[in-house]
């Protein structure tokens, strides 16, 4: 609620079809022609049609390939983030008998790895700035994508890392280099996702977005309830592998979409407007 609230402060409107209905009011105001309107304002709301836009749109969104990917990725490597609120202690201070002060150290490797995922971003955003230019100023989602396809194999790299460092008889330090990685591939993958589903949709993205946010919610809701009983049933080392597989099983949903996302893009009803 407060970043909400600083949000509203300090956050500029950006929907198009609103920013179009205060220049035709200032127009009509400065013109005294009270015939000047946009679009936006001859709508007419009904229950019908909110119901509709907001909860059965983003629903419908789902059954699309590019949100339906991009939403099941992103919601993964946040489903292993809260995870992981739960699996550090049982690896730190179960399995290797550190304190319950020492053993939350180890979340400052998750922090490196997220701050780290930064730079690549912020190194990324001249690739997508170029591309930009060359396409008119008109969004290339695919230019969003190289961190993520960075990304897919370094969280899959940090997670058997991770698995496979994480008996005791093994030094710690392995283990902690693969939450590093983890937490550099989460934010890779999450950002590139929720920017690609943006520039995607257009007009729709705040149904995508929606759609992400309920997939994710469930994840991480999910993540934490099965994953102590997991590793106590598994091991630490065999739990991990298996999120270590799904991982690697979704590497391919980002380099797919940078081969042929504009065609996919060019076929689905709320995508085509992006190509």
């Amino acid at each position: 609620m407060a970043q909400l609230a600083v949000d509203l402060l300090v956050i500029d409107e950006s929907y198009a079809p609103i920013l179009l209905a205060r220049k035709a009011h200032k127009l009509r105001l400065q013109t005294q022609d009270w015939a000047l309107h946009a679009k936006h304002e001859e709508w007419d709301v009904s229950f019908k049609e909110l119901y509709q836009k907001y909860f059965i749109r983003p629903f419908q969104m789902m059954a699309t390939p590019i949100c339906l990917l991009m939403s099941l990725y992103a919601s993964f490597v946040y489903g292993i983030l809260y995870a992981n609120l739960e699996s550090f202690s049982i690896e730190y201070q179960e399995v290797r008998q550190w304190g319950p002060v020492v053993g939350t150290l180890p979340f400052i490797a998750l922090l490196i790895g997220i701050l780290s995922a930064a730079a690549v971003n912020i190194y990324n955003n001249k690739y997508y700035r170029r591309k930009l230019l060359e396409n008119g100023y008109r969004a290339v989602p695919e230019a969003r994508l190289p961190p993520m396809m960075l990304g897919g194999i370094v969280f899959t790299a940090g997670q058997f890392l991770f698995a496979w460092t994480s008996s005791p008889r093994v030094n710690y330090w392995p283990s902690i280099i693969g939450i590093a990685l983890t937490g550099l591939g989460f934010t890779t993958i999450f950002q590139a996702a929720l920017g690609y589903l943006i520039d995607t949709f257009t007009h729709y993205s705040a149904s995508a977005v929606a759609a992400n946010t309920f997939m994710r919610s469930m994840f991480s809701g999910a993540f934490p309830l099965f994953i102590i009983p997991m590793y106590h049933k598994l091991g630490v080392d065999w739990g991990t592998t298996v999120f270590g597989c799904i991982a690697a099983a979704l590497i391919p949903v980002s380099y797919v979409f940078f081969v042929w996302g504009k065609r996919i893009r060019g076929k689905g009803k709320w995508s085509k407007d992006s190509v």
